[in-house]
């Protein structure tokens, strides 16, 4: 009697995942330049020392040399220095302002959508901020709180706070739809009416049936929730009303080079060129992730 051949080992779910993802070519440069940004912004400085805030006005205003790659400022502060410490400030903004979003919108998505008694009213509270005009909202919270955070925290803390609250607490109202979407189908499946039936509590329900899949879309919202997080602190910093204007950010960098456009350009390649490969890199990214995690695609 011949003995059975062994059945070939089960393919891990996340390995095809990557599959799908590295596939997709955008998504894959996406990450690379991602990853790049990163390194250079948080690591840069390990190798160029120079210190962001260091004046010299016997180099102001000079262009790109082997001194100073991307020149320096009316101050005489070298570009590329401050270049790697506003993408540190900017991309902990968009990282920070982005898990506050997917915390409060999957929050939101997860009781609308599991308890129907309060689908109605989570649902029309979201509308209500949709509804709501997101920049003129955001200047008007900087406006209200800037000064009592500031004196609180210090100004640099302060703003940081008031910043990552503002855009996390007007920006969960997307992820809060998509989950609620997810969880009303969900709730309706077999393993959860089983799970249901055998006296499962509501809280185990949720958090050891109904979150773990629907991971997928928050990851996803994750992704894209960066890049909006990253353009809107950049918007508020070019505005003046962000951060300190001896504290860098590719938004407030923006702002310091639109007097100077054009006797000198580069200063607003340099940050303008950085949030779009940033923000860019981001959505193909979320792409891909979303074509990946999407069950219909992935068995392609």
């Amino acid at each position: 009697m011949t003995e059975p051949l062994p059945s070939a080992a089960p393919r891990s779910q996340w390995r095809d995942v990557w599959h799908q993802f590295r596939a997709h070519r955008g998504a894959l440069i996406g990450m690379v330049i991602f990853l790049l940004i990163i390194a250079t912004v948080f690591a840069g400085p390990l190798i160029w020392t120079i210190d962001p805030t260091f004046i010299d006005i016997r180099t102001r205003n000079q262009g790109p040399n082997w001194a100073h790659p991307f020149g320096t400022d009316q101050l005489g502060r070298d570009t590329l220095a401050r270049m790697m410490a506003g993408g540190r400030s900017s991309i902990t903004v968009g990282l920070t302002a982005m898990l506050l979003a997917l915390v409060l919108g999957s929050l939101v998505g997860v009781i609308a959508g599991f308890f129907r008694w309060l689908d109605g009213p989570l649902m029309r509270l979201t509308d209500l901020f949709l509804s709501l005009p997101l920049l003129p909202l955001l200047l008007v919270m900087v406006m209200l709180f800037r000064e009592a955070l500031s004196a609180t925290f210090g100004p640099e803390t302060g703003i940081f706070i008031l910043i990552v609250v503002a855009i996390g607490v007007t920006s969960w109202m997307p992820t809060a739809r998509i989950v609620r979407g997810d969880v009303l189908a969900l709730k309706e499946r077999e393993f959860v009416l089983a799970a249901r039936s055998i006296g499962t509590s509501n809280l185990n329900l949720i958090t050891r049936h109904i979150l773990p899949n629907v991971m997928s879309p928050i990851m996803v919202s994750a992704t894209l929730g960066i890049a909006n997080a990253i353009i809107t602190e950049s918007a508020l910093s070019f505005l003046g009303l962000g951060f300190p204007p001896d504290f860098p950010t590719w938004g407030r960098l923006l702002n310091d080079a639109t007097v100077y456009l054009q006797d000198y350009p580069e200063r607003v390649i340099w940050p303008g060129l950085a949030i779009s490969l940033t923000v860019l890199s981001v959505n193909y990214m979320g792409d891909g992730l979303r074509d990946a995690l999407d069950p219909r695609i992935r068995g392609r």
